[in-house]
């Protein structure tokens, strides 16, 4: 008589012994089951599921790559392939082992849940939003809600936010439309709500942690650091091992200014996770911000080796502006830029980078058709408005005359330690941050957004269309008020400041709300960093920027905003004479000492020669020029667009018209 066991016995005390938890006994019965048949389906996926529960991760990818490649068409196959691939670490494989399991099984609810995981450990919000909103739909919820659901994880999102907000009108406590809300929020950049939104969300459901992770975000866009940081901390004791809250706190501790907690965390994820290419070029960003630059390289590279097409590590690499890209390497981003089929990310960054690179060995059709192409892309991704930015300036030139600028003053606080530096971006605003920051006395913050929150606040939600209250409501504001805005603003500039007399407030674009400042900061300083129309535009056309600034991937839309700003400026100029000071870029480069004296001048600061030798001052930078302000002073950029002349001629046109009106 036969004693030993059939396959099928085997596979069934396998399946058995998991469920009962019994991972080491599983094992050992699926061992033998594949040893009787190395392609048995069942016995393949029950070894791959023990090892990994058995803590045995490459066996477990192993035999589940087996099953899958005999059963592709099965979702729990793909699903523990993912989640084998995810414990080892290998993230982008898991995603895609995953994607496969949803695209078979959309109701897959687990399986979308760990795709929105892996999404926030690499940093990707939207991404883990839009899998979070689909793990909801997988399970019974309410028609409307699955509609809004559905609607925002397809991009749309104003519909998605009407239907969301009148099932809350009915449902005030669901958990998870109230933290779709929050989502929409966080989406439009409208953080404030966001935050309400999630903490109404952890208040209903303290374990809600997907929730609370996005609100640990939503707090550091806010720089509430220290807020963000004690809901990091408290995800951290839940789970100490987790990826997605150790890249979490990474990410928050560089946007705090923290680069050495924020580099050690990296260390230490890039250590158990080595070849995940978000994760490396966050890291790289880390390190760039904090002048580390040949280390950010280094990063950027590791980035690109671990995957050719992921065009984010090639432009950074080439936005250090330090690199010289190889003849290998040029033809390796073009073959990588043309495998590129469809519009994406990955094209346009990898688009400006072969512009750059290019551009550095002197082929400027081939960079400029790079340049164009990656505008083009970004462009439709932007849905900036022209008219509707002309409009603004026009409303606000109307608004803000002799009678109207006189009612503002009296009233604001008057502290006059800001110095606020603004104009067009790549206009030499870092530069003049960076010779201001070498005085004993002045401090760098960053680029903030608290001056243009208060005028959002101020605002309120006007709808396109609608009639613009601002700034005509600031005359308005009573005396005390203006105070308390103004004290408002130096409350959310202290979490960048270290106590230095005077800092520096470097935005371009609050050249927009000089009525603002002068109202509810009277005393403070503004500098205008201007440079010449065609110079300052086309470095705006070559410059990929992390976000913001929508008006730079079109030659006529840039062009239109430079005339705008540039009559603004001169209408303020008209208005309050001698209250700016405009720094000319090329008289900076050319004519360094005599421009640094009258800069210092104007903020009633003493001459200082540490400021003439800007380049030796090590703080960090957040800005496209980080690693050539830590360089003494370059003139080769002053004609540089001249190289691209015959391809400006609509650059050129705009900016004519406007001269000629």
């Amino acid at each position: 008589m036969n004693t030993n066991p059939s396959i099928m016995q085997l596979v069934e005390s396998a399946r058995a012994h998991l469920q009962m938890k019994k991972v080491s006994e599983a094992l050992d019965f699926a061992l033998q089951a594949v040893q009787l048949d190395k392609t048995h389906p069942p016995a393949l996926f029950l070894a791959g599921v023990a090892h990994r529960l058995n803590g045995s991760v490459d066996e477990s990818i192993y035999y589940l790559s087996e099953f899958t490649a005999i059963k592709p068409s099965v979702p729990q196959g793909a699903y523990e392939l993912g989640l084998a691939l995810h414990s080892a670490g290998k993230l982008g494989d898991a995603l895609d082992a995953l994607n496969q399991a949803v695209t078979l099984d959309p109701e897959f609810l687990v399986a979308w849940k760990v795709i929105a995981d892996i999404y926030l450990a690499q940093g990707d919000e939207n991404s883990a939003a839009r899998a979070h909103a689909k793990a909801h739909l997988a399970r019974g919820v309410d028609p409307a809600l699955k509609k809004a659901t559905e609607l925002f994880a397809s991009g749309r999102i104003g519909v998605a936010e009407g239907i969301c907000r009148e099932y809350l009108r009915i449902h005030p406590t669901d958990v998870n439309a109230i933290r779709l809300l929050a989502d929409i929020g966080y989406k439009l950049g409208l953080m404030q709500d966001a935050v309400k939104l999630y903490k109404r969300c952890l208040t209903l459901a303290p374990d809600y942690h997907m929730a609370r992770h996005k609100y640990a975000l939503a707090l550091s866009k806010q720089d509430k650091f220290d807020a963000a940081m004690a809901e990091v901390d408290y995800l951290i004791g839940l789970d100490a091992n987790n990826i997605g809250y150790k890249t979490l706190h990474a990410a928050i501790a560089s946007s705090a200014g923290r680069f050495h907690q924020a580099h050690d965390i990296y260390e230490e994820v890039i250590a158990r996770i080595p070849n995940d290419v978000s994760i490396l070029t966050s890291y790289g960003h880390s390190l760039r911000y904090s002048g580390k630059g040949s280390q950010a390289a280094e990063v950027y590279r590791r980035a690109i080796v671990a995957d050719p097409k992921h065009g984010d590590a090639y432009w950074s690499l080439a936005n250090l502006k330090t690199v010289q890209f190889s003849d290998a390497e040029v033809a390796s981003m073009r073959d990588q830029l043309n495998s590129i089929e469809t519009d994406s990310s990955d094209k346009y960054h990898l688009a400006f980078a072969v512009g750059k690179a290019l551009e550095d060995v002197k082929d400027y059709s081939g960079s400029f058709a790079a340049y164009d192409l990656g505008n083009r892309i970004k462009c439709r991704f932007s849905g900036y408005d022209a008219e509707d930015n002309t409009a603004r300036v026009d409303n606000i030139i109307d608004v803000c005359d002799g009678t109207f600028m006189s009612q503002l003053d009296g009233g604001g606080h008057s502290d006059n330690s800001p110095i606020f530096v603004v104009g067009l971006p790549r206009s030499g605003s870092t530069l003049l941050e960076q010779i201001l920051a070498s005085h004993s006395q002045v401090e760098a913050t960053a680029e903030l957004h608290f001056i243009s929150r208060i005028a959002a606040q101020l605002e309120g939600n006007r709808k396109r269309g609608e009639t613009r209250h601002y700034p005509k409501l600031l005359a308005d504001l009573s005396v005390d008020q203006r105070a308390d805005l103004g004290q408002q603003y130096l409350d959310a500039c202290s979490v960048y400041r270290d106590g230095s007399k005077r800092f520096v407030d470097k935005l371009p674009n609050n050249f927009i709300h000089i009525p603002l400042i002068r109202t509810i900061l009277p005393n403070a300083t503004i500098i205008d960093a201007r440079r010449a129309p065609m110079a300052a535009c086309f470095a705006n056309f070559k410059q990929l920027f992390a976000e913001g600034q929508a008006f730079t991937y079109s030659l006529e839309d840039i062009g239109r905003y430079y005339t705008d700003y540039h009559r603004l400026m001169d209408h303020w100029a008209k208005l309050l004479p001698g209250y700016s000071l405009t720094v000319h870029y090329e008289d900076v480069v050319t004519d360094l000492r005599p421009q640094v004296a009258r800069l210092l001048d104007h903020c009633g600061l003493p001459f200082e020669a540490s400021c003439v030798n800007f380049h030796e001052n090590k703080r960090p930078v957040r800005s496209a020029s980080s690693e050539q302000v830590r360089q003494p002073i370059f003139q080769g950029g002053l004609t540089q667009w001249q190289n691209y002349r015959p391809y400006l001629g609509r650059l050129e046109d705009v900016l004519t018209d406007y001269t000629a009106g």
